[in-house]
Formats: structure tokens, sequence, C-alpha cells
């Protein structure tokens, strides 16, 4: 078996951690080289480049090793989600990774579905519905209100993004923004 290195790699614009892969020398060398980042497959037992067949690519702003030269930090720049179920990185929060799994799975069912097929008004409502409940908690209600009402609302507003088709991580990423302001 080759031995492998711990490669993570940090989008270089953001400092988010997209993804944790594994490297041999092979792909360690093919990344530095190319540009684009490779990996070792241990299930295949074989390189592979990211972004071979999606297309998302991550293209090698720097590779730095740790000091015993057994881990690997790559900063790269993304040319679209990382993770393989269309998310900015792998490393996405536990709600947000249910709903696009809830979506996936296309169960009749499901409330989540349900609410992606209607349009987003629908979600953009609930939005509403369960900001003004919040608010009302807030006001006059006990601290387990305000949590279930915060729930809800923030529930709701990843249906909002994922109804648009955007990804948690662009409010986080507008956050940062202007938290440098």
């Amino acid at each position: 078996m080759a031995d492998l290195k711990a490669a993570i790699v940090q989008d270089d614009a953001t400092g988010r951690v997209l993804m944790l892969g594994w490297m041999d020398d092979e792909a360690l060398a093919l990344t530095r080289s190319s540009g684009l980042v490779h990996f070792f497959s241990r299930s295949r037992q074989s390189l592979w480049r990211k972004g071979e067949t999606s297309g998302n690519e991550l293209r090698v702003v720097e590779v730095i090793l740790d000091c015993d030269e057994d881990a690997v930090l790559v900063r790269a720049q993304a040319t679209g989600p990382t993770c393989h179920d269309g998310s900015t990185s792998c490393f996405t929060p536990w709600l947000w990774r249910r709903i696009l799994q809830r979506d996936r799975a296309n169960s009749p069912d499901s409330y989540v579905v349900a609410t992606l097929r209607q349009s987003p008004a629908q979600a953009a409502r609930k939005v509403g519905e369960e900001a003004a409940e919040l608010a009302v908690a807030a006001l006059a209600e006990s601290d387990e209100r305000v949590i279930e009402e915060a729930a809800d609302l923030w529930f709701h507003t990843l249906l909002v993004l994922r109804s648009r088709g955007l990804d948690p991580a662009a409010v986080e990423d507008e956050l940062r923004r202007r938290d440098k302001s």
C-alpha cells in the first residue's frame, strides 16, 4: 500500500476547509506540477484528479507540508462545489446536509421535498411566519420557546436558500466580508 499523507484542502479566499483527501508521493508531485489537486483513492487504489468527472476542480495556490511531512495543506481556488453532494465544503453543517439528503431522496412524504417543490414563495412565507413567532417568543415567552422558534426560523431560512439554489457558505462569506468593513 502507498505511503499516504492526509491532505487538507482550504479555500484560499475564505480560509474555509473544503475537504480532506489522501495523497501519495505521485499525487503530491502531480498536484505541484499541474496546478490541479490530485489524490490517491484508497478504495480504488489509484490516482484521481479533483474535478475529473464533475468539472469542479481545485486550482492550487500553495502546497505546504507539515513539520513531520506526513500531512499536506493545500490552499486552492475551487471552480465549483467541492463536495460530491453539491456543497461548497465537505464539512457542511448537519442540518444543511440533512436538507440536501432529503431533497435528493425526493420522498413524497417529506416536508422538505414538499416545500422545495412548491415555489420559493412558500419557503419565504414560512420564514416570515417563523421570524414573527421568534420575535414574540423573545419578548414574552420562555427560553425553550425562543430556542424552538429560532430553530424553525433557521430551518426555513435554509429551505429558502436551497429553493434558490444557494449554499449557506455564501451567507457565511457575506458575514465575513461585512466583518472586515
